[in-house]
């Protein structure tokens, strides 16, 4: 967490954005916890939230764009050939292609929320041919749903902890 801390504050946005942008596309870094701890170092005024906030949904939607378009381009094969790595086994891949085809929307959309869908969802969405269309507006929405609740989240529950914090400091 130091190094993260090391290198928000040191490259700000750009940081932030490459994290999310890796993270959302499958590489397994720390994005969320990058969303919350540049959220928090706004809170301080060590950022400003506007680079936060623009950031986080950006570094989303395209880092979810790329993992669909590897996984328009050869994903299917990857995740036959990979996906037992993170328990995607041949059953639960033929599991998730129905649930995309029925359901691709809500789950692209509510998948920014669950950690190990959150890597996988756009690379999933590209295997299975979900339209693209589709898969833009849910990952759009989904992004800024997701920006607003870690990026923006962290930052008002600090603002608004802050005084009752000091009020209970000030009783002991």
């Amino acid at each position: 967490m130091e190094l993260l801390h090391h290198y928000l504050v040191a490259y700000g946005a750009v940081a932030l954005f490459v994290c999310v942008y890796l993270e959302s596309f499958g590489v397994p870094v720390p994005g969320e916890s990058a969303v919350i701890a540049a959220s928090v170092l706004a809170s301080q005024g060590q950022l400003p939230i506007e680079g936060v906030l623009a950031a986080v949904f950006v570094g989303a939607v395209l880092g979810d764009c790329t993992g669909y378009a590897i996984g328009r381009c050869g994903g299917r094969q990857l995740l036959q050939r990979h996906g037992h790595r993170v328990r995607l086994t041949p059953e639960r891949l033929a599991s998730w292609e129905t649930r995309f085809r029925t359901h691709g929307v809500p789950i692209v959309i509510g998948a920014r929320f669950v950690v190990l869908l959150r890597q996988l969802n756009g690379l999933l969405a590209g295997s299975v041919a979900m339209p693209f269309h589709r898969f833009l507006c849910a990952n759009i929405v989904g992004a800024l749903a997701w920006t607003l609740v870690w990026g923006a989240g962290p930052m008002l529950a600090a603002h608004w902890y802050r005084p009752l914090w000091e009020h209970l400091r000030a009783l002991w």
